[in-house]
């Protein structure tokens, strides 16, 4: 049970530390670029929305780098790049175990924090033709 409360917050601070980039954390690794675009764009960046029309650098500050990316060839022959976003919450898990045998009986618990890589879920694609956004497409919740 020690082992239990010691590990506990190391690994709630490694959940929390993975994955947790937000456009505040990227906008001034790219302030230049983000300076630059529209007021209507930037206030979108800043809120984690993208658009049909963005460029890969503003969906990137915007959403952080894509966890894979696909291409392929448009129906009129172009390449496309897919550029997909992953539900990677973190999911918790708590069981409980009881057994015996000769006259004794154990009981167990464990709790599992998992970073969302088991089976993650697709929850975005942002597919670009030519440099630019031609679609958005979001998981239904």
């Amino acid at each position: 049970m020690k082992l239990f409360h010691r590990c506990l917050p190391v690994c709630a601070a490694l959940v929390l530390l993975t994955g947790c980039s937000t456009p505040a954390d990227r906008i001034p690794k790219h302030q230049a670029a983000f300076d630059s675009w529209p007021a209507d764009i930037r206030e979108n960046v800043r809120a984690g929305r993208v658009a049909v029309g963005y460029m890969p650098e503003m969906v990137a500050v915007a959403l952080g780098e894509p966890d894979r990316v696909i291409t392929s060839v448009a129906a009129k022959g172009g390449p496309v790049e897919v550029w997909v976003y992953l539900d990677q919450s973190p999911s918790w898990s708590i069981g409980v175990g009881v057994g015996g045998g000769n006259g004794s009986t154990a009981i167990g618990t464990s709790v599992g924090i998992s970073d969302g890589n088991w089976g993650p879920n697709e929850k975005m694609r942002v597919v670009f033709e030519a440099g630019r956004v031609i679609a958005i497409e979001q998981r239904r919740k």
